[in-house]
């Protein structure tokens, strides 16, 4: 997994480039989201130009950002990952623990009082 880095069909960011998964957390208007890092840092992030009427982020949504060398609080957005994909890569172990929002739930607790 060293060079293209994917899993099965799903791209995963590349590292050599700076790439990092962030989590979509405020909807800007004019194809700008505010974005959480994994490296717990607030950037602003751009949808760039061929993908702004492709791209339809939510928020809560997972995206693969490529932060500005040159301005540390923007970044670019690559891709959106569907929530059955961030789901999958959850499962996998592949989100680090600040973007993993995505891990199952649903899983009872064993503290639950009996009625």
């Amino acid at each position: 997994m060293e060079g293209g880095e994917e899993v099965g069909r799903l791209p995963l960011p590349r590292r050599d480039r700076g790439e990092v998964f962030g989590i979509a957390s405020q909807l800007l208007g004019a194809a700008r989201i505010r974005v959480m890092c994994e490296d717990s840092v607030s950037r602003m992030g751009r949808i760039t130009g061929k993908m702004k009427k492709k791209m339809w982020i939510r928020e809560g949504d997972l995206l693969i950002l490529r932060p500005w060398g040159f301005q540390e609080g923007k970044a670019d957005i690559l891709f959106r990952y569907s929530r059955t994909q961030s789901q999958y890569l959850a499962r996998r172990n592949l989100l680090p623990s600040s973007v993993n929002i995505f891990s199952a739930t649903d899983v009872p607790s064993g503290n639950a009082a009996p009625s």
